[in-house]
């Protein structure tokens, strides 16, 4: 009994191990679709982006790539997802740099305008998402980033720093002027001076909130 409780060990922890294998192998497939994808769409954007392309630079068979991905629009979701990760990841470094909650909720929105002018972020956050996915989807990707910004609504109001209201209007109507105001940068000829511009704006409008 005991070696053949030992030999099932064996067994059992020789399959584990092949299980994380595969399990590593799929996410360096997957890894590497996504950054070359990533690399390719930040460039030459969404419609110009052949799969073909997305492949080559990842070194990756087009059966690997719908192995993992649907087809163009699930890998540029993919991306987007990313993406926003990152961009979140920035907003929450600037907004834990604040210990007053209204001080970080100012910080981190700013953090969000200033990571969306990098290039390859415009290019894939803001120009070319509503194309590619729709509405319902970027914002079913953005949902993270929206609950995380009534949560910090809900500090300041916890802190006395904003009058007390229900947070998720608030949440939605600054979400959606701050996105906007996102776009507008990305789109104007002269970016520093229209984020400059936006960011000022954006500082006034806090301020008149938690008066």
């Amino acid at each position: 009994m005991r070696l053949g409780g030992r030999y099932r060990r064996r067994v059992a922890s020789t399959r584990q191990r092949g299980r994380r294998t595969q399990q590593e192998r799929t996410e360096a497939t997957t890894g590497a679709l996504v950054a070359a994808a990533r690399e390719l769409f930040a460039v030459d954007g969404y419609a110009a982006t052949s799969l073909d392309a997305v492949v080559a630079s990842a070194q990756v068979t087009k059966g690997a790539l719908y192995h993992h991905f649907a087809g163009k629009r699930e890998l540029f979701a993919a991306v987007f997802a990313q993406e926003q990760e990152r961009v979140l990841a920035e907003v929450a470094a600037a907004y834990g740099r604040h210990r007053d909650p209204w001080r970080a909720f100012e910080a981190g929105c700013q953090a969000f305008l200033e990571a969306c002018l990098d290039p390859g972020t415009q290019r894939i956050f803001l120009l070319d998402a509503t194309a590619a996915l729709g509405w319902e989807t970027i914002r079913a990707l953005e949902s993270s980033s929206l609950q995380a910004m009534q949560a910090a609504l809900d500090r300041a109001m916890a802190a006395g720093r904003l009058p007390r209201r229900p947070t998720a209007p608030l949440a939605h109507l600054l979400f959606g002027a701050i996105c906007e105001g996102a776009m507008v940068v990305a789109r104007a000829e002269d970016r520093d001076a229209a984020q400059k511009a936006m960011l000022s704006e954006l500082r006034r409008l806090l301020r008149a909130l938690s008066a």
